[in-house]
């Protein structure tokens, strides 16, 4: 036995089931042990090593267990990193395996050589380590594995090629031999009493509770369930939580900041106590004044306790396991004008959003599309979005139920990991649907190399349902909506303007679904087509690039400003920016009551 038949030996062990990758000589003497060993662990060719870092994001953030990706020395590895900072930033378990130059040539400034361990040593910063001989396997494999579950974070292992080849031996009962086991046992620390007992009673002191959640809630539904029940609380998501709690429950009010909804910042904004659990949501100014509220926060992870707010009491604890605690010491709320106003707000809010969907556009409103496609989602979807102006659609016209599950790129924000998030999450459960929403720009950038990922594979999964809908609007859209709303800048067409990319053919010419659609009517069919298809679907939606992500907040004075801005620099954009904008905007504002004026001359925030 090599040490490359070892290593994948005891990636099994780990039951590890699949890992992505990407060939390079690096890593030649791993890929002849996947040879020996039938291909177990599955090797999943991604197009591109960033790619094959995202597919194991993907596959650990809708599995929950450890992904595992590979990539040869020197340009393999360094191009690894984009996805491994996007696990790192969003506490997503990723070991990352990279081959390196043989101990011969290291300092020699040889091909590919890079120095690998000061290139990961941030990303990898828990644990990253290089292997040089037989006996550290399999204590730094090991470790790695239990270092990324346990800190869930990213690890690194590195292997020379000439490592790769010797013959395995173990460690020894001897001085300076390390041995080492498997197996991680889980916990779920809660807690001391005394701290409980002090949470309880801001929580009991306060008339109008709200309650944040991110993704260290996800196991804690029921809890947090009964405990808004119990407080009488309004419940918002951070995006990385979205799915934790129903979007079909009145109380919960939807996603929170610059892509959140008017409820959520209502509910942040007349709180007078905060109870956060398992997030860390970056944006202050979302949150309640600083002297406004009262507030508790439940996070497992000691490093991450205390930022964003000045919390009154800091529980470091599981989330279930915590508020379990938690709910004895609570004293029940009468659902009152504050609840009823929290429900209210949000029922309005629904009705805001199929409005805005309704609203013409040139050629089709991108919030139509996703609007649209919320009634039709089976309820076991896996679901991911792109960064950009997608996004906004995802967080506000999406409502997450059942079992199913969404994400994307929280805290990097990076583009690029639609199409391979839902490749990993195929992988992770191949008997369930995925979709993925992705701009033009993504799909320009990597997502349409990696259709040839789902052509290459989809005939393996139980259920072949993978639709990836592109909205394609022929412009970097976010960026130009952020440069008009942040700088006053009008479009900047040299680095803005997308060619148009017929995705849909290019779809059907690997082997896989598609169809354009160009107007409004076509969308609905499109949708129903793509989730009944017998294999993975693209659908390329050509949408207005005219219609604004506008703010939760955003008063009748800013979206004016906004469009005065877009027309005085934009205006000879021809059908693109057209005159009517104004009334658009307008009519996407919630409630539609654009500067009511008052008798008083004096102009007041929509409704």
């Amino acid at each position: 036995m090599k040490v490359s038949d070892y290593v994948l030996q005891r990636l099994r062990e780990w039951e590890v089931d699949h890992v992505f990758a990407y060939a390079g000589d690096g890593i030649n003497g791993l890929l002849a042990a996947w040879g020996r060993a039938d291909n177990r662990p599955e090797f999943i060719q991604a197009r591109h090593e960033e790619m094959a870092a995202f597919e194991a994001v993907g596959y650990a953030k809708f599995s929950g267990r450890v992904g595992v990706c590979a990539a040869t020395s020197g340009p393999g590895a360094i191009h690894l990193l984009n996805g491994l900072y996007d696990a790192k930033l969003d506490h997503v378990p990723v070991v990352a395996l990279a081959g390196q130059t043989d101990r011969s040539a290291m300092g020699g400034s040889y091909q590919q050589e890079v120095d690998l361990m000061s290139l990961y040593k941030d990303v990898a910063s828990d644990f990253c380590e290089m292997v040089t001989v037989p006996e550290q396997l399999p204590n730094v494999i090991d470790r790695a594995f239990r270092t990324a579950y346990a800190r869930r974070t990213v690890t690194a292992v590195i292997i020379p090629a000439d490592v790769q080849e010797l013959d395995y031996t173990p460690p020894t009962h001897a001085f300076k031999m390390v041995p080492s086991s498997l197996g991680l046992a889980s916990s779920a620390p809660v807690p001391a009493g005394e701290d409980l007992a002090r949470a309880a009673d801001v929580l009991n002191a306060g008339e109008k509770v709200a309650v944040l959640i991110g993704q260290g809630a996800r196991h804690a539904r029921a809890e947090v369930e009964q405990l808004a029940d119990v407080l009488g609380a309004g419940v918002a998501k951070a995006l990385l939580g979205k799915d934790v709690l129903s979007d079909e429950l009145p109380y919960v009010t939807g996603a929170i900041g610059l892509l959140g909804t008017r409820p959520s910042y209502e509910l942040m904004r007349d709180c007078d106590t905060l109870l956060v659990v398992g997030s860390s949501f970056p944006y202050t100014q979302f949150l309640p004044e600083l002297d406004q509220a009262r507030a508790v926060q439940i996070d497992i992870d000691p490093h991450m306790i205390g930022l964003r707010y000045p919390f009154e009491v800091n529980l470091v604890g599981d989330a279930r396991e915590t508020i379990k605690e938690l709910l004895p010491r609570l004293k029940r709320k009468k659902h009152g004008a504050w609840r009823k106003k929290i429900e209210k707000d949000t029922a309005r809010w629904w009705e805001v959003m199929e409005r805005r969907a309704a609203v013409e556009a040139d050629p089709v409103n991108p919030e139509y599309v996703v609007h649209c496609a919320d009634a039709l989602l089976p309820d076991d979807l896996m679901l991911a979005a792109d960064s950009g102006s997608g996004a906004n659609w995802y967080a506000r016209h999406l409502r997450l139920r059942g079992r199913m599950r969404g994400s994307l790129s929280g805290t990097l924000a990076t583009m690029g990991p639609g199409v391979p998030y839902v490749i990993g999450a195929k992988f992770a459960h191949p008997e369930r649907p995925a979709l993925a929403v992705v701009g033009d720009g993504a799909m320009q950038m990597n997502g349409m190399a990696e259709l040839i990922t789902v052509a290459k594979y989809w005939s393996q999964w139980q259920d072949p349902r993978l639709v990836v809908a592109v909205l394609n609007n022929q412009d970097l859209n976010q960026v130009t909506w952020e440069m008009r709303a942040m700088s006053g800048a009008p479009q900047f067409l040299p680095s803005q303007s997308l060619p148009d990319v017929p995705y849909a053919a290019f779809a059907r010419s690997i082997g896989l679904g598609g169809v354009r659609v160009e107007e409004p009517g076509g969308v609905e069919d499109a949708w129903r087509r793509a989730l009944s298809a017998d294999r993975p679907f693209v659908i390329d939606f050509v949408t207005d690039p005219a219609v604004p992500p506008i703010p939760p907040h955003a008063t009748g004075d800013q979206a004016e400003a906004l469009v005065s801005a877009v027309v005085k620099g934009d205006s000879d954009r021809g059908s693109m920016i057209k005159q009517g904008l104004k009334a658009k905007v307008q009519e996407l504002l919630p409630g539609h009551r654009h500067h009511v004026g008052s008798a008083h001359g004096r102009r007041r925030e929509p409704e």
